[in-house]
């Protein structure tokens, strides 16, 4: 697969896909040509069967993703049509991390901010390292910060805080990261993918269909209860009861052998 820009790069093992935002030298700040790329790569992985579990890092040791490219701003988002364009793109983006039907998980370290934090959003789980800085700093540049991604964030972390990390832009290190919410678990930087590629592989190999229809369920819990589809929940629950999977994780409790599940 031809990616629009180098600074992006993919790789699949072992059931996991690996998206990589390879910007160190701006700190892996996205650029316009980066959302192409993401695009190309999570619909690479999610058509792909052997994925079971995809993993969002940043290139070198200073940063997850640090914000958007601003210097791009003057070429990209100059103009009234280039801000449309660009809004245009980042929600094809947006849509797609929302519709992603496999586990997301987000390798946090260093620098988490602006963008990066609303990339890291969509990770279905949260890891950072214990040097991980969160941040929205969109008050500091006259930006304003869409409904879905302060939607998403209050979500997770409730209005009271939303509003104090987007008010005063602060910076918000990794322990009350994950005293709010924000994160699922620190670890100290030197185990951090150690501890990522652990949760992975779990992930990687449980039932896929199991995995799914988790996902799915708590997507619908989170809408207004007149916009969730508990008919395709049940079908997802009904899919899983039906499946050889369940035959196989059945069998495997009886013969005291891990399952080796197909997603069928």
């Amino acid at each position: 697969m031809q990616l629009a820009t180098d600074k992006m790069l993919f790789e699949k093992a072992d059931g996991i896909g690996w998206m990589t935002f390879n910007n160190p030298e701006r700190r892996n700040a996205i650029s316009y040509e980066m959302r192409l790329a993401m695009l190309q790569i999570l619909d690479d992985f999610e058509a792909d069967d052997a994925v079971r579990v995809v993993v969002m890092k940043g290139a070198g040791d200073k940063a997850f993703v640090s914000g958007s490219d601003i210097s791009q701003f003057e070429s990209r988002r100059a103009t009234e049509e280039q801000q449309r364009e660009y809004a245009e793109r980042s929600e094809a983006l947006q849509a797609r991390f929302e519709a992603m039907q496999k586990p997301l998980i987000a390798m946090i370290q260093g620098f988490c901010l602006g963008a990066g934090l609303g990339t890291a959003l969509n990770a279905d789980l949260r890891i950072a390292s214990d040097d991980a800085q969160f941040g929205l700093p969109a008050a500091r540049l006259s930006l304003g910060y869409p409904y879905p991604g302060i939607k998403k964030l209050m979500d997770i972390v409730g209005p009271a805080r939303t509003k104090d990390i987007l008010f005063t832009a602060r910076r918000i290190g990794a322990a009350e990261a994950y005293q709010m919410g924000l994160v699922n678990r620190v670890v100290p930087r030197t185990e951090l993918e150690e501890a990522v590629r652990e949760t992975a592989a779990t992930v990687a190999g449980n039932a896929p269909l199991t995995v799914r229809a988790s996902k799915l369920i708590v997507a619908e819990a989170l809408k207004n209860p007149a916009e969730r589809d508990l008919g395709r929940c049940d079908a997802a629950v009904r899919a899983c009861m039906a499946s050889d999977d369940f035959k196989e994780g059945r069998r495997a409790f009886m013969e005291k052998r891990r399952p080796a599940f197909s997603g069928r």
